[in-house]
């Protein structure tokens, strides 16, 4: 009876001790590393902070779209610095000009409010002559800081044209980046892409309410084409043209497009015929 009783008493104190272990202030706190599954791109140390910036997919900066993640630690205690204010401003130096590129704003995310994310569209890459830097400006914890970092804006590592900057027939330049797809498949694709245009050398806004064609076609196949293509339209969700993409077999496709201002007049591009067997718009995978 004695031992039942003793197996009763510590029944209850170790359900006791339990649930004052899940309601207190004493259960151990595990520390969620948010970019673990993220490659670091570059490390920037300046003002006694690192700005992490991280990418889901790229191990790099390459022309067209880059879709970042940046966090700034306190390199006194480790610590990740909650809701900074970031702005941030790349820059391509040539031989004779200076300009920048489409950007979004760095916005705080959902998930975790040590994280901004945003996106950056290179146009081109840099070379020996020529370079790429971008300038941080940040505020954290009521104290303004900056600073510039020059950075390795390469090509695709596949050779792929996935961005175009071009002048089109109404003297306005454009740029023309594809998002959607990353990992294409032997299916009907959602195809994204996101146009801006010149404003000046530092200021790229987007482009609303136009329209790109679609004709993906296989020059080692005979230039042959696929059926169910959707034209890409205007997602005012997303500033961005959605459409769809129907890939029928692996191999190399060229994305021949066609740029349409509102009312339907052709920026940029050509249809496909017998005479003519590319646009001079396009875009390129392989997979």
């Amino acid at each position: 009876m004695k031992t039942i009783k003793l197996i009763l008493v510590t029944f209850v104190a170790a359900l006791g001790l339990s649930s004052c272990s899940s309601d207190g202030d004493d259960t151990p706190k595990i520390d969620v590393n948010p970019m673990a599954e993220f490659n670091l791109v570059t490390n920037i140390e300046a003002n006694g902070h690192s700005l992490e910036l991280y990418s889901e997919g790229k191990t790099g900066f390459t022309t067209g779209y880059n879709e970042l993640y940046v966090r700034i630690k306190n390199n006194a205690d480790d610590t990740y610095f909650a809701n900074p204010e970031i702005t941030w401003m790349p820059v391509m130096h040539m031989m004779s000009i200076n300009h920048s590129c489409p950007i979004s704003e760095l916005a705080i995310s959902n998930d975790y409010n040590t994280v901004t994310k945003g996106y950056v569209i290179f146009q081109m890459p840099g070379n020996a002559d020529e370079y790429w830097d971008i300038t941080f400006t940040y505020e954290v914890e009521g104290q303004e800081y900056s600073v510039t970092e020059t950075i390795d804006v390469t090509a695709p590592s596949d050779g792929k044209q996935t961005v175009s900057a071009f002048m089109g027939s109404d003297d306005v330049r454009y740029i023309l980046a594809m998002v959607e797809p990353t990992d294409p498949e032997v299916a009907v694709n959602d195809m994204q892409a996101m146009l801006f245009k010149m404003e000046n050398m530092m200021s790229f806004p987007s482009v609303e309410n136009y329209s790109v064609t679609l004709d993906p076609r296989m020059p080692g196949m005979g230039n042959h084409s696929s059926p169910n293509n959707e034209d890409l339209t205007y997602d005012a969700a997303t500033k961005s043209y959605k459409g769809k993409l129907s890939l029928t077999m692996t191999g190399y496709w060229k994305l021949n497009l066609k740029l349409l201002n509102s009312t339907g007049e052709v920026l940029k591009g050509e249809d496909i015929t017998e005479e003519i067997e590319a646009s001079s718009l396009y875009f390129e995978l392989e997979f």
